[in-house]
Formats: structure tokens, sequence, C-alpha cells
């Protein structure tokens, strides 16, 4: 059965996420639904990454086994016509060998979070990143990110509901940057604990609000424990860029 390896970008605003639930439509569902319709087979479509309920992708992975051949070009195509009006899209589609894994195979997983820091409410942003009223102070908060670099216990930012093994990860990057009114925060690491990123995130505006300090929020992180965190930032500020893979 050939595989293919597609990349979506979509709003994850109409969504309960990634996965497949009970209590309302999936992009996965939508995904396999479009490909039920084109191929008349029921597929399973295994993603890289479980995004949240509201939480967006510009880049997605997710892998198929197919019962017959498509060119890439075609199955893009077609599921893209089939997947209207949901606001879903496959940005590309490739064949790739039996050993591809979206989720196993991944050697990092890039995510980006918008804040959007002014008074006035979003109009044309909404929907599409967080709105912090207070002024932030973008080098207060990548200054204080550099204590999550590395391979910590980040307990204190791991979702009570996560069902990771470890509380253990390695944070290859947490940068925080300002571009006007726009306050970005890019991370980095091979994997990432249930609600981390956005966990992380809501600390650090407590930073850069003046409300906690440095050694605050370094105290509450080695602490390693959940009822530390600071609020969590919402989903829809946060995007799952990119998906890297290792070269065979």
């Amino acid at each position: 059965m050939p595989r293919y390896k597609l990349i979506l970008e979509y709003d994850g605003a109409p969504f309960v996420g990634w996965q497949r639930q009970e209590n309302g439509l999936s992009v996965q569902e939508a995904l396999e639904g479009a490909l039920f319709e084109m191929t008349g087979a029921r597929v399973t479509a295994h993603g890289a990454g479980r995004t949240d309920a509201g939480v967006h992708a510009l880049g997605q992975v997710a892998h198929v086994h197919l019962e017959r051949d498509w060119t890439p070009f075609r199955l893009g195509e077609g599921l893209n016509a089939l997947l209207h009006p949901h606001p879903v899209a496959i940005v590309s589609a490739d064949r790739v060998g039996d050993e591809f894994d979206a989720r196993r195979s991944a050697s990092a997983r890039h995510y980006l979070y918008r804040v959007v820091n002014r008074r006035a409410p979003l109009t044309l942003q909404r929907g599409a990143a967080w709105r912090v009223k207070p002024r932030l102070d973008a080098e207060a908060m990548h200054a204080a990110a550099r204590v999550l670099i590395g391979r910590h216990d980040f307990s204190t930012f791991r979702d009570s509901q996560c069902q990771a093994n470890s509380p253990i990860r390695t944070l290859d990057r947490l940068d925080v940057r300002r571009e006007g009114d726009d306050v970005l925060f890019e991370a980095s690491a091979r994997s990432f604990l249930h609600r981390q990123v956005r966990s992380m995130v809501g600390t650090l505006v407590e930073v850069g609000a003046g409300r906690w300090s440095a050694g605050d929020f370094k105290a509450a992180f080695e602490a390693a424990d959940r009822s530390r965190c600071g609020p969590v930032a919402p989903p829809h500020g946060l995007y799952l860029v990119r998906v890297d893979y290792a070269e065979k």
C-alpha cells in the first residue's frame, strides 16, 4: 500500500483539535472524511502533533496509507476540493517510504505564539492572536526564558491531563521578540508536553507585564509543581509552524 506525507495548514477555531473526539469535529476527522470521499476507503490519518482545540497550524504533517497509487498533485488537489468549506488546506503531498511516520520520525517541532500587545480590540487578527493590553517587556521575557533551555523537568508547565510518561523534555529554543505591536514567542523541541508552550508563554507574560520577576519565574519552574504555573495562554495565539525530519 503506498504511503503519502501530507503537509496541512488549518484554522483551529472550528475544531476540537487535531485528534478525533466524540465532542465535535476534529481536523483528523475532516481529513479522513475527504480521503473517504476521494478513495472510497476508510483511512486513518496519523498526525505529527495533537494540536488542541483552537490551535492553528501552518505546517502540520500527517501520513496515510492508500490502497492505490495517486500522483501527489492529484491527491492534494482532490483533497483540497473535498475539504471545502472546512478551513483546512493540503499545502503539499508527497509519496514516501513505509518507514516514514509523521509522529515517530519527527526530529523537531516548531511552534509560534503570537501576542498582539495593544489596548485596541483586534479586528482582522481576531481569533489569530492573543491581545494583551499592558505594555510587555520582550527583552525581560526573553532573558527569563533562558532558564528553560536544555533538558529539564517541565512539570510546572505540564497540563494535569498530560498523558506523557515523563515530564522530562529538552527545549532547544524559546525566543521572544517584538515586531511593532506583535510579541512573538518561538519554541522548538523534539517533543512537547500537553499545553507546555501555552503554559510557558502565559507565565512569561507575567514577567513581561512586571507582575513577576525573573527570579519568580525561575523559582516556579524549578519547583516542578503545576500549581506554580502562571495563567495559561489561550489557544488561538498558537501555531504549529513546521515539523522537521532527519535525512535518511
